[in-house]
């Protein structure tokens, strides 16, 4: 990597909102997040990393489908958003605030503390109570990715569960009950996650919803040929609803095959290079996945974040693009769906 660029690199890094959308945390019964531990993200390595702002996902694991995992789930959910939400209270030298909305995110940078986004993932934990969405977003979810690794009552997933007993495929994309889910999100001003979905799902999703889908967490498959991964068509359709891709840092949807330490900046920065070739610089983003699967050789945990911004600038990317690389075009689709809300 060129030195000579790491100064003006750096500036613009700690001068703009950067944003990760998509972030697991171990809690409610995990590490002290004030704490510089053993996970991939905590707030003293956001710090390190002028990371300003970062999406805190409650994510449920999919299991069997009953009544009562969908509520131990759905339980889980609200558990960690309030932990996420109990930050705040919490005695730290480090500053920071709750952030669910678009605005709220901006104000923190310009205060000059850390911004955590509450959201939740794999819309098992709604089960076939809808009311539990508005739930979420009263709690400050500003997204729910609508499934996980398996099929759930209200979609269908990407990589069905066979030891689950999922088939192929169970509701050709979108159940009805997840139509209905989108437009209740759409009411309460929630994003709509189609990462982990189908491809049908997926393009359902962008036909039902009012708002612009996003996908928080994934890489293109004209690199890396992944079922986690968008195809160009549906970053066409990403484009054509004005939604975004957040490319993320998964070694296995970077590189085929490959190992964390075998990829690098220079691979993560191809995605979004084509990806921008593809549908333009408004509809692309940058997510980690830490704690749930991110992380490479030379982004390994926070606060080696920079290096994605060193790497964009070596490319040619100025101040303005990484802006909406790194926040400012996800701020935008927040802005949509808390403008379309009620």
């Amino acid at each position: 990597m060129n030195d000579a660029l790491q100064p003006d690199a750096h500036s613009i890094h700690r001068s703009i909102v950067t944003m990760d959308t998509h972030i697991d945390i171990p809690w409610p019964t995990g590490p002290d997040p004030f704490q510089d531990g053993a996970r991939r993200v905590d707030l003293p390595k956001m710090i390190r990393g002028g990371l300003s702002a970062a999406c805190f996902v409650a994510y449920v694991p999919q299991t069997t489908r009953t009544v009562a995992t969908e509520d131990a789930a759905y339980g889980r959910a609200i558990a960690m958003l309030d932990q996420i939400n109990r930050m705040e209270a919490m005695p730290s030298s480090i500053p920071m605030r709750i952030a669910n909305r678009a605005d709220a995110v901006v104000a923190a940078k310009r205060d000059g503390v850390l911004a955590i986004v509450p959201c939740v993932e794999n819309g098992f934990a709604v089960g076939a109570d809808l009311e539990r969405i508005a739930e979420f977003r009263r709690r400050g979810a500003i997204y729910m990715t609508m499934t996980h690794n398996g099929h759930n009552a209200l979609a269908d997933s990407c990589n069905p569960r066979r030891d689950l007993g999922d088939r192929e495929t169970e509701h050709g994309g979108l159940s009805p009950l997840g139509r209905a889910a989108i437009g209740v999100m759409n009411k309460v001003g929630m994003l709509v996650d189609v990462a982990h979905t189908s491809r049908d799902t997926m393009v359902q999703a962008a036909e039902v919803s009012r708002t612009p889908i996003v996908s928080t967490h994934s890489c293109v498959s004209a690199i890396c040929d992944h079922s986690r991964n968008m195809t160009d068509w549906q970053l066409d359709v990403v484009r054509d609803v004005r939604g975004v891709i957040q490319i993320t840092a998964v070694s296995a949807f970077l590189k085929p095959n490959a190992r964390p330490s075998e990829v690098t900046v220079m691979d993560f920065a191809d995605h979004i290079d084509h990806a921008v070739r593809r549908i333009g610089i408004d509809h692309v983003g940058i997510s980690s996945d830490f704690d749930g699967g991110g992380g490479f050789s030379d982004w390994h945990d926070a606060s080696q974040s920079p290096n994605i911004t060193t790497e964009l600038v070596r490319r040619g990317y100025d101040r303005g693009a990484l802006e909406k690389l790194w926040g400012g075009n996800f701020l935008r689709v927040m802005r949509v769906a808390e403008g379309l809300a009620g």
